[in-house]
């Protein structure tokens, strides 16, 4: 019989590889206002994030490139939880992610608010998949630095 830690980890499992195999987000944006590459040296995960962003609002999002499921996965459930977001919200939220990966908030009802994002919160058991997890969180932060 399977515990709770064995069948949410496997529920996260699935929520990860739903996303790598099938990214709803991933193509160009047309409307994009603006875009920025993240790449990641160390393993060649390459990103260019696009943001049609209005009125301070995230009003659409789209990405491409190519990488491990894992970088794919997280581009993925960034761009869904981004969407209708304020820029002060997204970058909120790109902290929380961060600060999670790094275990400095662990309480998941503090994490409740990153949705399915959650569910790559034990990547910070795996230091060599961290930079995965983070390229595409630490690309939204610089676009939106470099927005204002």
């Amino acid at each position: 019989m399977p515990t709770e830690n064995t069948a949410l980890g496997d529920l996260y499992t699935e929520v990860i590889g739903e996303h790598s195999r099938s990214p709803e987000n991933k193509g160009e944006l047309a409307a994009a206002t603006v875009r920025e590459r993240g790449h990641n040296p160390s393993c060649g995960d390459e990103i260019t994030l696009e943001l049609q962003i209005e009125d301070g609002i995230i009003k659409d999002a789209a990405f491409t490139g190519v990488g491990c499921a894992i970088s794919q996965a997280s581009t993925d459930i960034m761009i869904d939880l981004m969407r209708g977001k304020t820029v002060e919200e997204a970058k909120r939220l790109a902290e929380l992610f961060t600060s999670m990966i790094k275990r400095e908030v662990t309480n998941d009802a503090a994490l409740e608010e990153l949705d399915e994002a959650i569910a790559l919160k034990n990547i910070s058991n795996m230091p060599a998949r961290v930079k995965c997890a983070v390229l595409a969180w630490h690309t939204l932060e610089d676009v939106l630095e470099k927005k204002q």
